[in-house]
């Protein structure tokens, strides 16, 4: 990630994307024009996102909104982060939110099951202004403005962040979220772990397996907590790469499309351990990136004191969240080999860039970094 470049993220043509896409949007808003489209430069490897305004016609009425951002499944030759891209699921997810909780949920406005007017599936939402800590280079790198933030900002976007994901498990009344769960039977947690199995056997069908990953795998089946707790919606990739923030205060809870129905320890676990993979990465490079940012200790703390549920298990979380990362990784490095960027390695494992430290926790000898 700090030394190759990045991976190419869409085969699409915004020219004629915004041509198709102005079709569409008149039959809606007649004489309405989308004009402005662009894809943000850290776009990412899965849904693509199209930022664009809307341009109403002379004497005809005002749109919604003008400021939009468009979410489009992604395209299948730019050979897909995920196997499946359910927008309506999505769409779904997002209202759900924003009528249950008082999270910044962009408004969403449209969505579109029919693949032919831009060539997949697609919903539109409100565009949120605001600030978005960059994954490349990471925010833990000099160079940004969350690096440059001061400590007391910083410790004010950590417990708003925190505070994200106390009100959306509160807020969502489980049953409501039920839709969400992966198929099978089982707790919820089970199915999502075998959801997360039948991913990576997608991942590398065809191609090298990985040791490390499956080594983990059992590991987890070792550390399964006794209590696992009850389920609620979880947002799947909860990061603060994935907030807009108007200042130091969340403003746009973006990007639904790993949401799922598990313990709350999911959320919990895959915020910290992000935000450790960034810190570990920034450390070996030489600098001292954020050691006392989102540390464990004091985000299990925040939780449970917004909601008085205590996380429990959270070592059988943080290597679940490692291994989730580490599957996700080596797609998107599968990816890089089918586009030419780089080759397979004689060891498949050496793909995942935090590679030493998930095997390290799934020794048991991580240390206490993530505490």
């Amino acid at each position: 990630m700090t030394t190759a470049p990045r991976p190419r993220t869409s085969t699409r043509d915004l020219g004629e994307l915004a041509d198709r896409l102005t079709g569409w949007l008149s039959a809606r808003l007649p004489g309405a024009r989308a004009v402005r489209v662009s894809a943000p430069a850290s776009n990412g490897m899965s849904s693509e996102t199209v930022l664009f305004d809307i341009e109403s016609g002379a004497g005809q009425p005002e749109p919604p909104v003008r400021a939009c951002a468009l979410r489009l499944a992604a395209d299948p030759a730019a050979y897909t982060v995920f196997p499946v891209y359910d927008m309506p699921r999505q769409y779904r997810t997002m209202r759900l939110v924003a009528d249950r909780t008082d999270l910044p949920v962009p408004k969403v406005l449209w969505l579109e099951e029919d693949p032919g007017p831009l060539g997949a599936p697609f919903f539109v939402m409100e565009r949120v202004d605001g600030r978005v800590p960059p994954d490349v280079m990471p925010y833990t790198y000099e160079g940004n403005w969350l690096h440059a933030a001061s400590g007391e900002e910083r410790a004010a976007l950590e417990a708003a962040t925190v505070g994200v994901l106390a009100r959306l498990h509160d807020g969502v009344p489980a049953r409501e979220a039920a839709f969400l769960a992966a198929p099978g039977d089982g707790s919820p947690l089970t199915r999502h772990v075998r959801a997360g199995r039948a991913y990576y056997a997608w991942v590398v069908d065809g191609l090298p397996r990985s040791p490390l990953i499956e080594s983990a795998f059992d590991r987890l089946t070792e550390l399964w907590p006794d209590d696992e707790g009850e389920p609620v919606l979880s947002w799947g990739d909860a990061r603060i790469g994935n907030i807009v923030y108007d200042g130091f205060t969340p403003a746009a809870v973006l990007d639904w499309e790993m949401a799922g129905h598990a313990p709350r320890e999911v959320d919990l676990a895959w915020t910290i351990y992000l935000h450790r993979f960034f810190q570990d990465l920034t450390v070996r490079s030489g600098q001292p990136g954020l050691p006392g940012f989102l540390r464990r200790d004091r985000v299990e703390e925040r939780y449970a004191r917004l909601t008085g549920h205590t996380p429990r298990a959270m070592d059988f979380h943080l290597l679940y969240a490692a291994l989730r990362h580490a599957v996700v990784m080596l797609r998107v490095a599968y990816r890089q080999v089918h586009f030419g960027e780089t080759e397979v390695p004689r060891d498949p494992d050496t793909l995942i860039l935090h590679h030493a430290d998930l095997a390290a926790m799934v020794r048991g000898d991580y240390g206490d970094a993530v505490r």
